[in-house]
């Protein structure tokens, strides 16, 4: 199988499978217990039918939405993923690039394998910090003044991981950051030669973001579950949420991993821009609701207060359109572009960022819409 084999985010997954080791995918493709909710966030979309309208015109699609403060070419952009030079010795920087060529947002993780000013440095487009609160509150604060003096224009603080999910795929295999090579897994590493010589042979794995406070990530594995727990402030609450939005200043902030109106109504209160309505991926709660079962519900209650992201289970450019159809102002996805990143680095996450945005365009044409703000619940119907 070659990259020109692929034309779905499907088919990057089998891609990134063959060419990754085991543990590697099974932590980007793995979720939390039985993974009930990892499958729900992109079978929810099936429950939903779009009702096309025909003979509108649509030689000219303009599918750019403002959110965050930046007005995206498409109304898709790359969540923020931790451990990226992982999955390709490229990492962030080719993830980067791509965001920028397609001219949507790039979320990086505080976990990120490439330094904020890096990153600041190299890539153009609108990029936000997804912040994980630490114990180490000298770590929290120095995270937030680095991006704002790299240019970042967004603060994204992560709330659903006070605590690390049950990830038993991880637990089967042994994955750790960085790996720990035992006699278990040595075998699935080795069997990938070409992952195995870019890790050992290019540029050290670390956390560049992190080490200077903390050598648990970068020089001393660790699980993501257990780096949650005992690295994470599980003290945190509404009023430092507040105050770290007030640190930021007044570039957008947004949180991540809302769920419920009456969070929605206290990211109001506390003056967020946006909300990330998301579960994680599934690797938090699972049996949690899918963030597409959720658009509607939060867009009915405070959509004209606040901007709503549709976070997860993104597959295909209908998905797009239904979850902006029920009220979200944009999407966003993490494992769509891991996949190709581990099947394909830069080349390709731009293959899957230009398969999903031919997908949107000829979408909307097909629904008879010409522009974004077209899409409205009298587009679908629920099953």
């Amino acid at each position: 199988m070659r990259l020109s084999d692929c034309h779905n985010v499907g088919h990057f997954r089998e891609l990134a499978r063959r060419r990754l080791p085991g543990p590697v995918f099974h932590y980007i493709d793995g979720a939390a217990d039985d993974e009930i909710t990892r499958a729900r966030n992109t079978t929810a979309f099936d429950d939903v039918d779009l009702v096309p309208n025909v003979l509108a015109g649509v030689a000219e699609v303009d599918m750019s939405v403002t959110v965050l403060g930046r007005k995206l070419a498409m109304p898709l952009f790359l969540s923020p993923t931790a451990l990226q030079r992982l999955f390709h010795w490229q990492g962030e920087r080719a993830v980067g690039r791509a965001a920028s060529a397609f001219g949507t947002y790039f979320g990086v993780s505080s976990l990120s394998t490439v330094a904020l000013e890096d990153i600041g440095r190299t890539v153009e487009g609108p990029k936000m910090l997804q912040l994980y609160v630490h114990k180490d509150e000298g770590l929290n604060q120095s995270l937030v003044e680095r991006a704002r003096n790299s240019g970042f224009d967004c603060l994204t603080l992560t709330v659903d991981t006070i605590v690390g999910g049950n990830r038993e795929r991880c637990l089967r295999t042994g994955f750790t950051s960085p790996p720990r090579f035992t006699p278990a897994s040595v075998w699935e590493y080795a069997t990938k030669p070409g992952w195995a010589l870019n890790y050992l042979f290019r540029e050290r794995f670390s956390l560049p973001n992190l080490e200077a406070h903390l050598s648990e990530g970068s020089r001393k594995s660790m699980s993501v579950a257990d780096y949650f727990t005992q690295m994470l402030d599980q003290t945190l609450d509404w009023k430092r949420a507040e105050s770290i939005r007030k640190s930021w200043g007044d570039k957008p902030f947004c949180l991540k991993g809302v769920m419920s109106v009456e969070d929605a109504r206290r990211a109001i209160g506390i003056g967020a821009t946006a909300i990330m309505v998301s579960n994680h991926g599934g690797r938090q709660l699972d049996g949690s609701r899918a963030p597409f079962d959720q658009i509607a519900e939060l867009a009915d209650a405070v959509g004209d207060e606040i901007e709503i992201i549709c976070d997860g289970g993104i597959r295909r450019g209908t998905h797009v359109l239904k979850a902006l159809a029920a009220g979200a102002r944009a999407c966003s996805g993490g494992r769509l572009y891991l996949y190709a990143l581990g099947a394909a680095g830069e080349e390709g996450v731009r293959s899957i960022l230009a398969h999903l945005k031919a997908e949107i365009e000829r979408d909307m044409k097909l629904m008879g819409v010409t522009r974004i703000d077209q899409l409205d619940r009298s587009r679908l119907r629920y099953r």
